[in-house]
């Protein structure tokens, strides 16, 4: 059983660990936007926080940090209304908010919860040897996603394309739903918000993921009836603050007196629309010929100055503390901050064209 650097309780990784190469950012990048390979066949070695950027985290979660606990209160007061099922969070944004839901469940609403996070990637495929395994172990349970965020609302459409082929091709009837606290593209068959704040988990890498890489999928190590592999970063231990951040939200929530929550948001069509058409107007603005350099959100944003090549960040509001980290990132990275009060976001990153 592997549950990376949370407790055994926590999650089960349906993951392989392998030893694969660091790869350089820029020949990363050139390979992808040349189609050469899949981003899930490499993996750069990843960011390591500094001092400042690190104080900066401290400020926005302490900012976040109530909110968020009662926003993952909420979703898992909609979860215990049922019977019979197990979490499966998708790497890695997922397993936080996955393994919080466990222990809510557990805690507060004394259900007896079994958590899994596997691997999904984007224009490949979900785990199905994962699925299968979580499918054979856990008969006549439903299995309910859970994701972080929306940004443009890709996964989500993903998942239905790869669970319906999953049911076709076993003749099975997995359901193809997805939950996430903030849903910013109104995709998400439920979400507890549609605002876009700071999930405080994207502020980081797999100091606070369970010291967990993205997933992989590479033919060099995975075959057939493995797992989508990962890397374990056993080096950034001594920096690790996964647990650290499940319990300091938990302790929040211990203290929350509520007796209901209101039912969870479903999609909103008119809003995926309205966003939708801002980024059409960014792409042309900027001549963006690929959707995939569009990162809108908060999370999406920061995760693009952890592991990508940004090239410009849009900000609703520069002075608005929620964005400090990506201040801070943008600066340490060189990378140019513009203002625009009409994001419908706080925040949007671009991706830099390197061919």
């Amino acid at each position: 059983m592997f549950s990376g650097s949370y407790l055994k309780d926590d999650v089960e990784f349906l993951l392989k660990v392998i030893d694969i190469d660091d790869i350089n950012i820029q020949k990363k990048e050139f390979l992808i936007q040349s189609g050469k390979k899949h981003y899930s066949e490499m993996i750069t070695q990843e960011y390591e926080p500094t001092q400042d950027y690190l104080l900066t985290f401290n400020k926005v979660f302490e900012i976040n940090k109530n909110r968020f606990a009662n926003d993952i209160l909420t979703l898992a007061y909609n979860l215990s209304k049922k019977k019979s099922f197990v979490l499966v969070s998708l790497v890695r944004a997922g397993t936080p908010i996955g393994v919080l839901l466990t222990r809510v469940l557990r805690v507060v609403f004394s259900m007896d919860i079994k958590h899994y996070s596997i691997s999904i990637i984007r224009d490949r495929e979900i785990d199905n040897v994962a699925l299968s395994h979580i499918e054979n172990t856990h008969p006549n349970h439903e299995l309910v996603f859970i994701d972080g965020w929306t940004g443009k609302g890709v996964i989500n459409k993903e998942l239905k394309l790869f669970i319906d082929y999953y049911n076709k091709l076993n003749n099975k009837e997995v359901n193809n739903e997805l939950y996430v606290v903030s849903d910013i593209s109104g995709v998400a068959d439920y979400s507890v918000t549609n605002d876009d704040y700071l999930i405080p988990s994207s502020a980081l890498n797999s100091t606070i993921s369970g010291l967990v890489s993205r997933s992989i999928l590479n033919d060099e190590y995975i075959k057939t009836n493995d797992f989508h592999g990962c890397k374990y970063y056993a080096q950034y231990e001594s920096n690790d603050l996964s647990l650290w951040f499940i319990s300091e939200i938990m302790s929040i929530i211990k203290e929350i007196n509520f007796t209901n929550r209101d039912n969870l948001i479903r999609n909103n069509v008119k809003l995926h629309k309205l966003k939708n058409d801002y980024i059409d107007g960014v792409m042309s603005k900027y001549n963006i010929v690929n959707i995939n350099h569009i990162k809108p959100g908060i999370g999406e944003s920061t995760r693009v100055l952890l592991r990508r090549i940004p090239y410009i960040i849009i900000l609703k509001d520069i002075a608005l503390k929620d964005v400090n980290h990506i201040v801070q990132l943008a600066k340490e990275k060189n990378v140019k901050i513009i203002e625009d009060k009409n994001l419908p976001y706080i925040a949007l990153a671009i991706i830099k064209s390197i061919i």
